[in-house]
């Protein structure tokens, strides 16, 4: 294995446990107990006001999604291995859940916006499925939401003169208020992602 793969397993890990760590006990807590009225208590540290620009070119901000649950995943198209293995999970998920998969949003974040223009996410992400909304922008607004979502990403130089990038695997459950309650962790076993969507479902509101 080369040292950048092996450079990328451990970042994707290292990220997963700090995006996760901060929910976990609470998740535990509330997960196994039928009578819990949330996925997790929501957390402020991560999540936030955000404005991109969709595959079409049109703005959009968090308050698009508002109202219904948001499945949120960040990557980029050049992405080798854990973007497209993730977006066709993602896939499948969408498909196990049948009708109630419209309860919920979804959204693909791009974490290069130098190459993932509009048009180039739209053709990627709705390779997969027309549901997952394609989100990029401009520098600064892609770092913005970063930073509130507390994404790890990172551009990797490689010996032919191209790049990278280095970012965090994790899909982010988002309640309909926005807020931040837990994560699916990158090839987590697919029973126990649709369990999290479902109780994402469950505990949104009766209109989502």
């Amino acid at each position: 294995m080369s040292g950048l793969k092996v450079f990328r397993y451990v970042a994707w890990a290292a990220v997963a446990v700090l995006a996760a760590a901060s929910g976990f006990l609470v998740y535990q807590q509330t997960a196994g107990n039928e009578n819990s009225g949330s996925l997790i208590e929501p957390l402020a540290a991560i999540g936030g006001p955000f404005e991109l620009v969709d595959g079409n070119g049109e703005t959009v901000t968090d308050a698009t999604f508002a109202g219904k649950p948001l499945v949120l995943f960040f990557g980029f198209t050049y992405c080798p291995d854990v973007c497209p293995t993730t977006l066709s999970e993602l896939q499948g998920w969408i498909e196990a859940l049948g009708p109630d998969a419209d309860r919920l949003n979804y959204a693909f974040v791009t974490v290069d916006p130098e190459r993932d223009t509009p048009d180039v996410m739209r053709d990627y992400v709705w390779a997969f499925d027309k549901r997952i909304a394609p989100l990029t922008g401009s520098r600064e607004q892609i770092d913005a939401v970063i930073k509130a979502y507390r994404v790890y990403a990172k551009k990797v130089p490689l010996d032919d003169g191209d790049y990278t990038m280095d970012h965090s695997a994790a899909v982010y459950l988002m309640n309909s208020d926005n807020k931040f309650v837990g994560t699916i962790a990158y090839a987590e076993a697919e029973e126990t992602a649709l369990q999290k969507l479902r109780r994402l479902i469950a505990n949104a509101p009766a209109s989502s």
